[in-house]
C-alpha cells in the first residue's frame, strides 16, 4: 500500500553520487553516463532562429508565451495524439515553461492552491501527494515547497513501472490533489498504454485531484509511439479537465541548455495557476520561444535524434544482454546492489552511472525498490557509448 513519507528525505541523486564518489580515482579516462544530458548534435536551425529575434531579448516575455508558440504546440499536440476531435485551445490550454523541471515544481503550489475550498469544507488537515518510486526528483522537491504529505507508489515490473492506484487506501485517495506520473517513465523506460492512462483519468475525476503527466521522454522510443494522457482523455470525451502533460525541447530535440519547454491541458487550472506563476515563475525569452516554434514544426531532427538513440540500445542488448526499454534514454539494469556496481564501475573503469537506490525512497517496510538496479544514461556519441558499454561488460561480466 501507498505509505507516507518525508520529502526532506529525498535529495539529488547527483550529490549523493558525489559524495559516494569523493575520494575514489576513475579507473580510466571518465565517461559520464549518469547524467541525463543528451550530447547529440543539436539542430542546425538554432542559431539562425534566435540570431533573427535577437531584438526579443530587449522585452519582458509574457507569461503566457507568444501566439505563435501557443499555437505551434497545440497544433503539434493535435497531430501527434490525434486530437482533432477535441483540439487544445493555444489561448487557454496551454504555457510555455522554463524547461519542464520548474513547471512540474510548480504544479504542486498550484494543486495546493487549488484543494484550498476543499479542504476548509472537509477539514482535512494535509493534502497528499502520489508520487511513483522511483520518481524524478522535481516532484517531491514541489510536494515539499507546497507542504504536501507524499504518498510512495512503488512501481516495479510487475506494473510496467505504472503506478497502481489500487493500493492506495480510500482515506488516502481522499485527501490527494495530485498524482505525478511519467510516460515513459524515468528511469525504467515503461510505456502507458491507453487503458493505464485512462484508469487514471477516471480515479482523479473521481476522486477530484490533478494528473501531472510527465511526458517529456516521450518522442524517444524504441518502435512504437507512446499513447498520451490526452489521447486518452480525448477518447473519453469529456475535455481535458484534471489533466496536465508536461513536454520539453531538452530531450526531444538535444536542447537541454535552451531551458523550453510547455504545459497544456485543464484550462480551469491553468488560468489560476497562470496568476500565480505571474507572480512568481521564470518567463521564456522570446528568441527561446521562436526556437520552440522552429523545433515543434519539424520531425526529422527528432526522427535522426531517435535513431542514434536506437543504435546505442542495439549495441547494449548485443554487448551487455541488456533488454531495451521501450520508451526513453536509459538502461535501467538489475545488478543485484547497485551503489556497489556504481563504485567499481568508477574504481575499476572511469563510468559514471547512478545507483538506482538513490532515485528512489525506501518503501513503508524500509526497503528500497531501487537497491537492486544502475541508472545507464545512453547519451553519449556512439563511439563514446561502445567504449563505455566494452568497459561495463569488462567488469560487471
Amino acid at each position: 500500500m501507498g505509505a507516507p513519507t518525508s520529502a526532506a528525505k529525498a535529495i539529488s541523486p547527483f550529490q549523493k553520487l558525489n559524495d559516494r564518489l569523493a575520494g575514489i580515482a576513475p579507473g580510466a579516462a571518465p565517461v559520464n553516463l549518469g547524467l541525463g544530458e543528451p550530447q547529440h548534435p543539436i539542430p542546425s536551425f538554432v542559431g539562425p532562429v534566435i540570431a533573427a529575434n535577437l531584438d526579443l531579448f530587449g522585452r519582458y516575455p509574457a507569461i503566457r508565451g507568444t501566439d505563435a508558440f501557443r499555437s505551434t504546440v497545440a497544433a503539434w499536440l493535435d497531430r501527434r495524439y490525434g486530437l482533432a476531435v477535441s483540439p487544445i485551445d493555444p489561448e487557454t490550454m496551454v504555457l510555455p515553461l522554463n524547461g519542464s523541471r520548474e513547471g512540474l515544481f510548480f504544479a504542486a503550489l498550484g494543486a495546493r492552491e487549488r484543494f484550498g475550498a476543499r479542504e476548509r469544507a472537509t477539514g482535512i488537515e494535509r493534502p497528499v501527494v502520489l508520487l511513483p518510486n522511483p520518481f524524478y526528483q522535481a516532484y517531491a522537491a514541489g510536494a515539499e515547497a507546497a507542504g504536501l504529505e507524499i504518498v510512495l507508489l512503488d512501481a516495479g515490473p510487475e506494473t510496467r513501472f505504472m503506478p497502481d492506484l489500487g493500493l492506495v487506501a480510500p482515506e488516502i485517495l481522499a485527501r490527494t490533489v495530485a498524482l505525478y506520473v511519467a510516460s515513459p517513465t524515468n528511469p525504467q523506460g515503461g510505456v502507458a498504454r491507453l487503458a493505464d492512462w485512462t484508469a487514471l483519468i477516471q480515479a482523479a475525476r473521481r476522486h477530484d485531484f490533478m494528473i501531472f503527466a510527465d511526458e517529456c521522454y516521450s518522442e524517444i522510443y524504441r518502435s512504437v509511439p507512446p499513447p498520451g494522457v490526452l489521447e486518452a482523455a480525448a477518447a473519453i470525451g469529456a475535455g481535458f479537465a484534471n489533466i496536465l502533460t508536461f513536454h520539453s525541447l531538452s530531450k526531444r530535440s538535444n536542447l537541454p541548455g535552451l531551458r523550453a519547454g510547455f504545459v497544456a491541458g485543464d484550462p480551469a487550472f491553468i488560468a489560476a495557476w497562470t496568476r500565480l506563476r505571474n507572480m512568481a515563475a521564470p518567463q521564456v525569452p522570446g528568441p527561446i520561444q521562436a526556437v520552440a516554434v522552429a523545433a515543434y514544426g519539424d520531425e526529422a531532427h527528432v526522427a535522426e535524434n531517435r535513431a542514434l538513440y536506437n543504435a546505442k540500445f542495439a549495441l547494449a542488448r548485443e554487448m551487455l544482454g541488456a533488454e531495451e526499454p521501450e520508451g526513453g534514454f536509459f538502461l535501467w539494469l538489475n545488478v543485484g546492489d547497485g551503489e556497489e556496481a556504481a563504485v567499481r564501475l568508477w574504481r575499476e573503469a572511469g563510468v559514471r552511472t547512478i545507483p538506482g537506490a538513490y532515485l528512489c525512497l525506501p518503501s513503508a517496510g524500509g526497503d528500497n525498490p531501487g537497491r537492486p538496479y544502475l541508472r545507464v544514461a545512453m547519451v553519449q556519441d556512439i563511439e563514446t557509448t561502445t567504449e563505455a558499454l566494452r568497459r561495463m561488460a569488462r567488469v560487471l561480466g
